[in-house]
Formats: C-alpha cells, structure tokens, sequence
C-alpha cells in the first residue's frame, strides 16, 4: 500500500511568509514542423564542407620490446584517444598503430591535431574524407602545454576550416563534432555548448575549454567541434568518464588558442611564451570587502627581476585587465599573457589601495625564466628540488602535501616526452611515496630500465605517468 503524505501545511506557512509574482512564459505556443509538412531540418548542406577539412590520422610507432610497449598501453591518453590502437604482441620488434583526427587549416596541406595524437609516433599517415590515398605527414610543431601540433602533408587545393571567433561561441549554441571515432570513418555528432573557460580539468597546462554535450568518443581526438554554419569553435580533446565511453562531458580547445599556437608553431616550429614573473591567487568572499572590482587575479609575490619587478608590481596588487582584455580568475591571467610573445609589451589594469592604475610591462620568456634557485638534482631528465619554505609561499603549495619538485624538464628528454611539467610535485613511484628528492632519487635508481608508474601533484590535481 502506498502512503500519501500532504504538504499542505507548508505550503500555507509559504504562501503567509510573503507574496510572488511569477514571470509566466505566453500560454498556447504554436506547435509547428520546423519546415513545413514534406521538408525535412537538415544541416546536411552546412556539414559538407567541414567534413572535407576533417581527416583521419593513424600513427606508427616502432616499439622495441614489451616493457616499451606496455609504457604505451599504460598511458591514459593513448588508452582513452587512440581508439583501436595497439594489440599485445610477443614479436620483440613490431609497429603499433594509433588513431585521431585532424583539422586542415590551409590549402597546402598544414593539419592540427592534438599533441597527445602524435605521442611517440614513428609515422604519421593522414586519410582525406573521399579519398584512399595515403599521405605520409611530418611533424611542424608540437606544444605540450597546449595539447595542439601542427602537422604537414604534400597536397594543394585542399578545403580548409573557416574559422570562428571565441566571442561569437555562446552557451547553448548548437555545435557538431567531427571525427573518427573507433576507427569506424568519420562520424558527426550533435550537441550543445555545455560551458565556457573550463579549467583545472587536469589535461594540459592551459586549460579554457569549451565543454560540450555532443558525443566525443576515442578516435575523436584532434576532430573538429563546429558551429551551426560550419565554423571551427574548437578542437576536441578530452573526454570526462570513469568507463572510457561518452558520458556527455567533453571537453575542446578553444579557437581562440588554437589560433593563437597553430600560428607560432608554423611560424618557429614552438611557442614562445610570454612571461611576468608574479604569483598570484583567486579573489575569494573575504577579499571582494576590500577591493571595488570584483574579479581578477591578486598578486601574492613578484620574482625578483622579473617584468612585474620592474613594472614596480605590488603585492595585494589586482590585475583586472591587459590590453582591454578582461581578467576574471587567475587562470584567465595565466592563459592571456601566455597567449603574447617574449618581449610584447602589454598595458596591465590594477587596482591598488582602491585606486585604478596603468603599467606597461615589457614580457621575458617563459622557456627562458628561472623560477626557483637552490640546489638541483638531475635524474631521468628531470631536474628535481626540494619543497622549501621558499618555493611553497612562492607557489602557493600547502604544508601537506610532501614530494620532490620538478623544476624543469629537459627538452626532448624521456621524462618531456611522457608528459613531466616544470612545477609537478613528484608524490609516488610504483608503491613507495616519495617525502623528497632522495626518496624520488633512490626509487628511480632501483627501477632504471624498467616500465615505472610515477603519481604527480599537478596544481591539485593527481596524475598517472608511466616512464621508463
């Protein structure tokens, strides 16, 4: 038997505490085919085009022996992105095929993909919708950071994207994505924009994704995610699931960075990223009291000789806007100056002390910017420093969390290859935690030459890595 319970009473305390005027929509809308009786709603003749700028990219990488090829199996991007990728083999020697997608940006054959499509490949094989020939690509440019690369085919007359603009991207715009899911051909799928300037999704460096509903599944990675006209908004990346299969939550670059490292890595084959030498912190409840504008990016340090030192920067400092560019979070900070060149000068907006002010600041380089003195450890092509006093209050890191710091990355170098960061907090290899760097030093000597699985602390954020 069912029990029925009655709200009545209060409701009736509700109805007394007070009145309210519903906004009410119009009654009796108009039910209606979109197109009329015997047409049907189709964006059949907006897909076309984009589809012919969607390739399909399969990879080869030559792998060694087991252990080499068990360090791909255990890499979470090649399990989650390369769709029917690898068989285990007992061959000692044997190539190992991977699939994603690639976005045509030009006529003569430059391709962009996502950085983690061409992790360790040999050979690069690009497919065009319509075509069976194969083309063999080289590599342009790569940037981890980003998660896009740049690859290159010898063909003309090819059909590049149009390109949108990040301010014409709504919330809500439907958008299609387009890929090679699974290694089946190429697919589209159909959604909407779920979210804007996502980060802290724990993928790349610079994170500002476009979130989205439509479908995204292995194999997809590089596709395009375009709007209802057939415009690039996006290059898909990443998916958020617990079982590898779509869930609704995926995750695209945005144009407006695609943009931004396509052009550099065409231009000098790297980006070059702009530096200011701060740290800085988000704008909480307590802190709104005390400034007028209520969003930004507050100071909390300033490297010595750095830009914003001799920008004259202040602590308590609240960076609200470059170049007429408005700051909301810290992670806005960090992506926008990223965005300019070593040696750009950009016009910052602060307010100090209630008072709206103006600095120019001539940029550094980020490859080139020093960010911790002490001694170093080098080891597996990491160069690895205690968590002092020092590098916790410039860094913000917690008391809690123990580990041997990355400092840097040696370019090229294994560890860059398997995806270290400078700024990593190295917190376990295999079983054995990791309090500092004699304890990262001595496990990654009694496991030289073997697969490792190594847990890192990325701004919060724990991360798998497999190295060798």
């Amino acid at each position: 038997m069912y029990k029925t319970i009655l709200l009545s009473g209060l409701v009736s305390a509700s109805l007394l505490a007070g009145e309210i005027n519903f906004q009410n929509a119009p009654k009796a809308p108009l039910h209606k085919l979109p197109n009329g009786k015997n047409k049907i709603f189709s964006f059949h003749e907006i897909l076309k085009d984009a589809m012919h700028s969607v390739v399909n990219i399969s990879t080869k990488t030559i792998v060694n022996n087991n252990q080499n090829r068990q360090r791909l199996y255990n890499d979470p991007f090649f399990q989650e992105f390369f769709g029917q990728g690898a068989q285990t083999q007992q061959a000692p020697t044997k190539r190992d095929n991977a699939l994603g997608s690639g976005v045509i940006v030009s006529e003569d054959g430059y391709i962009v993909t996502n950085n983690h499509v061409l992790t360790d490949a040999d050979e690069i094989t690009v497919v065009i919708k319509g075509s069976s020939k194969k083309y063999q690509a080289k590599v342009i440019g790569k940037d981890k950071d980003s998660d896009l690369a740049v690859i290159k085919i010898d063909a003309q007359g090819l059909t590049p994207i149009k390109l949108s603009h990040i301010n014409d991207v709504k919330l809500g715009d439907v958008v299609f994505a387009i890929g090679n899911p699974f290694g089946v051909g190429e697919t589209v799928t159909q959604g909407i924009i779920s979210a804007l300037n996502k980060s802290h999704v724990g993928i790349n460096k610079y994170e500002n994704f476009i979130q989205t509903d439509a479908s995204i599944n292995p194999g997809n990675s590089g596709g395009a995610l375009i709007d209802s006209r057939g415009a690039l908004i996006g290059i898909n990346a990443a998916i958020l699931s617990q079982s590898g299969g779509n869930h609704g939550i995926g995750f695209s670059i945005p144009i407006d960075m695609v943009r931004n490292v396509v052009s550099k890595l065409i231009k000098d084959g790297k980006v070059n990223r702009g530096f200011m030498g701060v740290n800085i912190s988000e704008m909480t409840e307590k802190l709104k009291k005390l400034y007028h504008h209520q969003e930004g990016a507050i100071v909390t340090n300033i490297q010595l000789n750095s830009p914003a030192n001799l920008a004259q920067l202040q602590r308590g400092d609240l960076i609200y806007g470059i170049n007429g560019k408005t700051i909301k979070t810290p992670s806005d900070l960090q992506r926008i100056v990223s965005s300019f060149s070593p040696n750009e000068t950009i016009k910052i907006f602060i307010e100090r002390e209630q008072k709206n002010l103006v600095k120019e600041l001539q940029l550094a380089n980020l490859n080139g910017s020093s960010k911790i003195t002490g001694n170093l450890i080098k080891i597996e092509g990491l160069r690895l420093s205690e968590l002092t006093p020092q590098i916790r209050q410039e860094y913000q890191i917690h008391p809690s969390i123990t580990g041997a710091y990355i400092e840097g990355v040696l370019d090229k170098s294994q560890a860059d290859k398997n995806g270290f960061m400078a700024g990593d907090i190295i917190i376990q290899i295999e079983n054995q935690t990791i309090k500092n760097v004699a304890d990262a030093t001595h496990a990654f000597k009694a496991l030289k030459g073997m697969t490792k699985r190594v847990y890192v602390n990325r701004e919060g954020f724990i991360l798998l890595l497999v190295t060798k």
